[in-house]
């Protein structure tokens, strides 16, 4: 059988996601990065207005009396694109992530782009974000650091059709330029689709070639990352046998967020299933989702009803299994715990071991 969009050689770790026990020992860490886009089908300014307007109203509203289990609210991560850069929109998406409800990173879409380009791009963006909005991170060398998402799927010039990038260093670009880790698998049913899926990895960059995030070395803990490598952080990527088209072809979950597929608990086992881990801790579960909230069928299901009835029936589930511990996290924080796996970290800590934090490896 061949699923549209999933490269052949990868079918068979998605027919058979991993059957997950509950009742022992999990922790479960729960990212939303949104590919946050007010501009999206370039409506009049009153509309991209509007839906910034909705999360800042209506966030709070959805969150309020959420909590996992470490008693913190839901966190949602904003992947602003640099090509669509709002100022006004930017401090506002800011002031509700300092209430405490997420942060914000950067997300790009370019075409037929050069390498000194998107250099340039990327570091004017950066610096945007930092200096003026008070967002992004430095680490310990005083450098700006920041989450990536590609427009479009096509990282590292990966569309068949060369369309949407242009630039086959683009990796070594990020790296260079500050990015922690990217976020923007998996683009199933999009033919940017890596083979790897549902893994965290470094990705080693072939400046004269497309998609060298195709393979890549695995995190493992006790293992130093290379030096070379970009860390990528994949979302779930696995058959739901649970909806079938003509009863034979099983849906493609991908971790997105729509109007017509809100979260699910049923949803969440399939997230869980696919084992998104670090080598050496299988019971340290990274549950990556995405989603473009910006659009208000979207968002209504994000700040509606929908979302509201995923996090009561999460935190109920929980309750009685109470070997689970879920966690909502920023992009991050993920890949802080990435890091606290690594090194060797028995118990998770969130909020800690940020960019300036100086970390040995065993």
């Amino acid at each position: 059988m061949r699923l549209k969009g999933i490269p052949l050689s990868t079918v068979p770790r998605l027919l058979a996601p991993r059957r997950v026990s509950f009742d022992q020992t999990l922790h479960v860490f729960i990212a939303i990065c949104d590919h946050y886009e007010p501009r999206t089908w370039n409506p009049p300014r009153h509309v991209q207005d509007a839906r910034v307007e909705r999360w800042m109203r209506g966030y709070p509203e959805l969150a309020a009396g959420l909590c996992d289990s470490t008693g913190r609210p839901p966190q949602h991560t904003f992947f602003y694109p640099g090509d669509e850069y709002d100022a006004e929109h930017v401090d506002q998406i800011a002031a509700l992530c300092r209430q405490g409800f997420g942060d914000v990173e950067v997300h790009y879409h370019h075409h037929q782009d050069t390498s000194a380009g998107f250099r340039e791009k990327i570091e004017d963006y950066t610096s945007v974000l930092h200096n003026r909005h008070g967002l992004l991170e430095k680490d310990a060398a005083g450098r700006i650091t920041y989450g990536f998402i590609h427009g479009n799927w096509a990282l590292d010039n990966s569309n068949p059709k060369g369309e949407w990038c242009g630039v086959n260093d683009e990796i070594t670009i990020l790296r260079e330029t500050g990015c922690y880790a990217d976020f923007t698998m998996p683009a199933a049913p999009d033919p940017c689709q890596t083979r790897i899926v549902n893994s965290i990895y470094y990705a080693i960059d072939d400046p004269d070639r497309p998609k060298s995030h195709d393979s890549g070395i695995a995190a493992a803990t006790g293992r130093t990352p290379p030096a070379d490598g970009l860390l990528m952080i994949q979302g779930p990527l696995v058959a739901d046998w649970s909806s079938r088209k003509w009863g034979l072809v099983p849906r493609i979950e991908n971790g997105d967020l729509i109007a017509g597929r809100p979260p699910t608990l049923g949803r969440f086992k399939l997230w869980c299933g696919a084992a998104v881990s670090v080598a050496g801790r299988s019971d340290w579960v990274f549950v990556k989702l995405h989603t473009h909230g910006a659009q208000e069928k979207n968002a209504e299901m994000l700040l509606g009803e929908s979302m509201r009835r995923f996090h009561e029936d999460l935190a109920r589930f929980a309750t009685a299994h109470p070997q689970l511990r879920y966690y909502y996290v920023t992009a991050r924080e993920m890949r802080s715990l990435i890091r606290q796996v690594e090194a060797g970290q028995i118990e998770p800590e969130i909020g800690v071991w940020s960019d300036r934090s100086q970390v040995s490896f065993r």
